[in-house]
């Protein structure tokens, strides 16, 4: 399988917030996630790795963030 790169805006208030996204993206490294950066200054989280675009935005979703979907998915490759 090829690694993607995703990006994803994600509102985060906090370091609070930008942990929750980081446990959530640290778990799922198992399901195909190579590295993430989480930039709570931006609004951003960048994803790279195998793992599918939908599973990711779920991944994040679950931890109550709000996920701005229209400009996530960039594939930076």
């Amino acid at each position: 399988k090829s690694e993607h790169t995703y990006k994803f805006d994600v509102k985060m208030s906090c370091s609070g917030c930008s942990g929750a996204v980081e446990r959530a993206l640290k778990k799922a490294e198992a399901d195909g996630i190579s590295s993430y950066t989480v930039s709570l200054e931006k609004q951003e989280v960048f994803v790279t790795g195998t793992i599918p675009y939908d599973t990711v935005l779920e991944k994040i979703k679950k931890t109550g963030k709000e996920v701005s979907t229209l400009v996530a998915g960039l594939c930076l490759c």
